[in-house]
């Protein structure tokens, strides 16, 4: 069993694996699914945060694979470290693994992109088609020209689902950070890790990596040319390091 998570922003989903999933399913049972709020889940006006995401890894975990491998993207990986310490797992692949999203909690932010009128408003321009572009080439990829337009459309279509707006808001006030730091939780677990990074990454720049890395004594697999979304740019080389193999990569640990 392969359980592929994926990371958290405006418009995220499990469409975030679509260039590694088939590949992945010639030797896993691949399941990647959309974390509540996202993608083409249910999107209730839930108060979403990090104790529900991590309430859902370890459901998923538990209930739909067998001691699998999982792969992580981003704030995820906050949850599944938090998920690990009651469910078994053979193995974590962590795609830039962070704790922490868009800063401190904030009560009056959540609310204000919560409201029907301003909320809105203020959601559809994030989601526009060239906000979600911007976003992409700042920091989700190193090369903008590799940023497809049926993405855009499949991420705008995803963000302007009825409920949309409520999950990123709790992502943008900062409720989607957990109480538990990746190093607290990571150095509980006697799991192989490895971690995969970007070496262009300026959101959670590769120098974090190395630390973290070291402090919970995972692998450390870099790519050269990408940023926050190593797996997407390059997904064949990606594809053989779930498998165990490094090429096209350098491992640094």
């Amino acid at each position: 069993d392969l359980l592929l998570l994926h990371g958290t922003n405006a418009a995220a989903s499990g469409h975030e694996y679509r260039t590694v999933a088939d590949a992945l399913a010639e030797e896993y049972h691949v399941i990647v699914p959309d974390l509540p709020g996202y993608g083409h889940s249910d999107r209730p006006p839930l108060l979403y945060s990090a104790s529900l995401y991590e309430a859902f890894v370890e459901d998923a975990i538990g209930d739909l694979t067998d001691n699998p491998i999982v792969v992580a993207s981003s704030l995820s990986n906050s949850y599944v470290a938090a998920a690990v310490q009651n469910v078994d797992v053979s193995r974590l692949v962590c795609i830039c693994p962070t704790d922490t999203s868009m800063g401190s909690r904030n009560v009056g932010l959540r609310s204000l992109l919560r409201s029907p009128v301003v909320g809105t408003g203020l959601y559809n321009l994030m989601v526009s088609k060239p906000s979600l572009r911007y976003f992409s080439a700042d920091h989700g990829y190193y090369d903008p020209e590799k940023i497809e337009d049926e993405v855009i459309d499949y991420q705008w279509t995803s963000a302007h689902q009825p409920g949309a707006r409520f999950a990123p808001a709790s992502f943008i006030s900062g409720f989607l950070n957990p109480e538990g730091s990746l190093e607290e939780h990571l150095s509980n677990v006697d799991i192989p890790m490895t971690f995969v990074w970007g070496r262009n990454a300026n959101v959670t720049p590769l120098e974090d990596g190395r630390k973290l890395a070291e402090h919970v004594d995972a692998g450390l697999v870099v790519f050269d040319k990408a940023k926050l979304l190593p797996h997407v740019e390059h997904p064949e080389q990606f594809v053989d390091v779930v498998r165990g193999n490094v090429t096209g990569a350098a491992r640094e640990r």
